[in-house]
């Protein structure tokens, strides 16, 4: 009988990539962990890709999942869904955006495709600012406005996209200038690019934490210097907040915060941990702005009452456990224990990061080339150690990505870190 290898491969698009030389097969987990298909378990630090937010199986939202299913899974937005209304009713007040709308969808991807509709629409334009070395999503409008080309299959697009400097601080032109001096050239590249634009400009979109990108940010602050920028050109500031968002990085319960000193941003998408591995995305919009739309508009999946439920219990759950602080109190930990680790390893460019939001930088020893050969290589001995991790990169990087469940306890960084100290040397 043919390998589960070997059937993927013959019915799955080639695209559509895999982990590890010989690719496993998750069966089951519960809290940090997960099992193969073989019986061996691995610590995840990796939450599949940031989604197992609390921890696996965690009964407060299998229980909250078994109640739903029991009662209805499905009704669409077509009639009224206690749980959707319940749940968007907290989102709209932990954004912080006033008087605001929550449309749900059933991923990230559709959850930016909705705010990119509501901002062209509510501003009669096409024309889009993105940072470099971005990734929205794999929609077709996502794709065009994603500035990290090993995830933009595509240069067709029905936006202009125009790209910003600012998203890494410690590449391109700027990287040898002060955090101030930083912000500065980027705000002044931001004013000179909107001199050369024809019209106006709907809106910039930007993770305050890059994802896909290798786990880069800016200065804090930067965003907020480039609101007031955009206030005065009437552009709007779309948050990104697919990986940051719901207390990863520690200090904030969104990415957006740390850069708040002008306010919330227009709108706000999210997905990923909402559901704790149910798929969940939405965008949230001041109401003027969600409401400019003048034709019919529906989600047949998004807001189900079975995701709903999800969402509900684990936000419940992260909220009343302050999942928010142990990520600022572990990740603090485990930030500090890997950058001690890997200190003396010349092939280590930057460990960087935020909470449970952590990335490490591979080039080639004492040159800024992306190592990807290395980067597999760690992800392979990582995995053979008993350790699930993620990586990704852009502006020819090749960096780790880390991000447990929030519920992660300080033995279980030490044994991470252990079992990462061990690949790094191994490699």
């Amino acid at each position: 009988m043919s390998s589960l290898y070997e059937r993927h491969r013959a019915v799955i698009p080639d695209w559509v990539a895999l982990y590890y030389q010989d690719p496993i097969e998750i069966t089951h987990g519960e809290g940090r962990h997960v099992w193969d298909a073989d019986g061996r378990r691995y610590l995840d630090f990796f939450g599949g890709i940031l989604t197992t937010m609390t921890a696996h199986a965690l009964p407060e939202v299998t229980k909250a999942v078994a109640e739903q299913a029991g009662r209805i899974v499905h009704s669409s937005t077509l009639y009224l869904n206690r749980p959707m209304v319940e749940l968007a009713e907290r989102i709209a007040a932990l954004s912080g955006i006033p008087d605001a709308r929550v449309f749900f969808t059933t991923s990230g991807t559709e959850a930016n495709d909705a705010a990119l509709l509501l901002a062209t629409t509510f501003t009669g334009s096409n024309q889009l600012l993105a940072m470099r070395n971005s990734y929205h999503g794999r929609s077709f409008s996502t794709v065009g406005i994603t500035g990290n080309r090993a995830w933009s299959p595509t240069s067709l697009s029905p936006l202009q996209t125009l790209y910003v400097h600012g998203g890494v601080r410690t590449r391109g032109p700027f990287a040898q200038y002060t955090d101030e001096r930083f912000v500065e050239a980027c705000v002044s590249d931001l004013e000179d690019l909107l001199g050369q634009t024809r019209g106006n400009v709907a809106a910039l979109i930007a993770e305050p934490i890059q994802g896909v990108g290798g786990f880069t940010s800016p200065p804090d602050g930067l965003y907020a210097a480039f609101r007031r920028v955009l206030d005065r050109h009437g552009i709007l500031w779309i948050a990104d907040e697919v990986q940051t968002g719901w207390g990863r990085t520690g200090e904030h319960f969104w990415g957006w915060q740390a850069h708040g000193q002008s306010g919330p941003p227009d709108m706000l998408t999210f997905a990923k941990g909402i559901g704790n591995g149910m798929s969940i995305g939405g965008v949230v919009a001041r109401a003027e702005i969600m409401n400019c739309l003048d034709a019919n508009s529906i989600s047949t999946f998004g807001g189900s009452p079975i995701t709903m439920a999800a969402g509900l219990a684990n936000l419940s759950y992260l909220l009343d456990h302050d999942l928010q602080g142990n990520a600022r109190r572990v990740g603090g930990l485990l930030l500090e224990r890997l950058r001690g680790i890997t200190a003396g390893i010349d092939a280590v460019r930057e460990v960087r990061g935020r909470g449970l939001m952590i990335g490490v930088e591979l080039t080639e020893p004492g040159t800024d080339r992306a190592n990807p050969e290395a980067a597999s290589a760690v992800l392979e001995a990582a995995r053979e150690g008993g350790l699930l991790i993620g990586k990704g990169g852009g502006h020819n990087t090749s960096a780790l990505r880390i991000a447990p469940p929030l519920s992660l306890t300080v033995a279980e960084a030490e044994e991470g870190a252990a079992i990462l100290e061990q690949a790094f040397r191994s490699v």
